[in-house]
């Protein structure tokens, strides 16, 4: 049994997989059937408790003793479906993650056997959640953790999706039968598509939450990437694994003609649990024996290009590094607030050749930011996801433990 963190994958051992979602609270658990675009070809895609079953994707109910599952039957899934995402909100109207923690679950769906579990981390909110996709790589099926919230309910996840979601209603609509109670039921009401899913008009729906993250997943083959903060890039290219040196370089500017800023560029290194193992830095250049190494404290920011740049050996990393994330620190007690055109970016360490951009664009009045993290997959491969999440920490010392629940 695998336990995954965000971003991981794993091949899938079974043809037949269930997904279940639990929690301390009751979930309505859905699935959506969507194509290389990232869309459901139609609302018949969507897939939850009022239409339970769809193209070798059907939805089991736990009757309230066990936790709701989506099942998918890959051998059944028709061409053109790349990739099943697992959904889940409480099903309570209005409640949030906040204190609760969700676990899916990803078992053989012919014996029960457990292949991967995963518990979302960081969440408060959020009232929906795509906590695990089924996809669709080089011929083979495999399973991603990835835990991206919504604060808007299923209806934000069925609008990114492409399900039809029925404009407001000028008042609460009944439920439909054959539930009696006054209220509409939480699931059904923001996300219900288009009919012939339901006969009865649904509550109104809320727009999609402006902070959601794409879920997308890219690689190096058209060139250059600039990620979006929460979007992920696989270091693949030509459908091989870039196993070779790679630069994080870090750069910014004071703001507004500001004084000097000392901003301090670390990279902390995690193993397979989490576990910390070592954190490179202006007062550490060199760690896993030499795998990661530091050019050196730049004090002021000043100058064009990079100020500070890390090179990681990921053919030289040691098997139990599984995990990297890089930091920025105001050393100095500025906030970001004070801080311009921050940025990182990975370069190909060979050929000079810029492969990835994540500019911060949006800053908050803390000293401490985690500008990415590279996650080694289960097949080896490296993914890198932008972060652009704050922390109040001046060291790199202070980023140990929110990076690692980041991860």
């Amino acid at each position: 049994m695998t336990a995954m963190t965000p971003g991981s994958n794993i091949p899938l051992s079974a043809a037949r997989v269930a997904v279940d979602v639990s929690a301390p609270v009751r979930l309505d658990v859905s699935g959506l059937l969507l194509t290389a675009d990232g869309k459901v070809r139609s609302d018949d895609d969507f897939i939850f408790y009022n239409q339970p079953s769809g193209a070798g994707v059907t939805y089991r109910s736990g009757g309230g003793a066990a936790p709701d599952a989506i099942v998918v039957d890959t051998a059944a899934v028709p061409p053109g479906i790349e990739k099943i995402v697992v959904t889940a909100s409480p099903d309570a109207a209005g409640q949030t993650f906040q204190g609760i923690e969700p676990t899916a679950t990803i078992r053989n769906a012919d014996d029960g056997s457990v292949l991967a579990t995963f518990t979302p981390p960081q969440l408060g909110a959020e009232t929906a959640l795509v906590v695990v996709e089924v996809y669709l790589r080089g011929g083979a099926w495999k399973a991603r953790a990835v835990g991206q919230g919504y604060a808007n309910g299923l209806a934000g996840i069925a609008t990114d999706f492409g399900v039809s979601v029925d404009e407001p209603a000028a008042a609460p609509a009944a439920p439909p039968a054959p539930a009696p109670v006054a209220p509409p039921a939480p699931v059904a009401a923001p996300v219900t598509p288009s009919a012939p899913v339901t006969p009865s008009a649904p509550a109104a729906p809320q727009a999609p939450a402006a902070a959601s993250a794409s879920t997308g997943k890219i690689n190096l083959d058209k060139g250059r990437v600039s990620l979006q903060k929460n979007q992920t890039v696989s270091l693949v290219k030509g459908g091989r694994p870039l196993l070779s040196q790679v630069k994080m370089g870090l750069g910014w500017e004071p703001a507004f003609r500001g004084k000097d800023i000392d901003l301090d560029a670390s990279v902390i290194a995690y193993g397979p649990q989490r576990n910390h193992l070592d954190s490179c830095y202006f007062g550490k250049l060199s760690i896993l024996n030499g795998s990661i190494k530091h050019s050196g404290d730049n004090l002021t920011g000043e100058g064009a290009g990079d100020d500070e740049v890390i090179v990681v050996d990921l053919g030289r990393l040691p098997a139990e590094a599984t995990g990297l994330v890089f930091t920025v620190n105001s050393f100095s007690g500025q906030k970001f607030t004070e801080v311009a055109k921050a940025y990182c970016r990975l370069i190909d360490a060979g050929t000079g050749e810029e492969l990835v951009r994540f500019d911060l664009t949006g800053a908050e009045p803390q000293t401490g930011v985690m500008m990415a993290k590279l996650i080694k997959q289960f097949s080896g491969e490296w993914e890198m996801t932008a972060m652009g999440d704050f922390a109040k920490s001046r060291t790199v010392r202070g980023m140990v433990k929110p990076a690692a629940q980041a991860l």
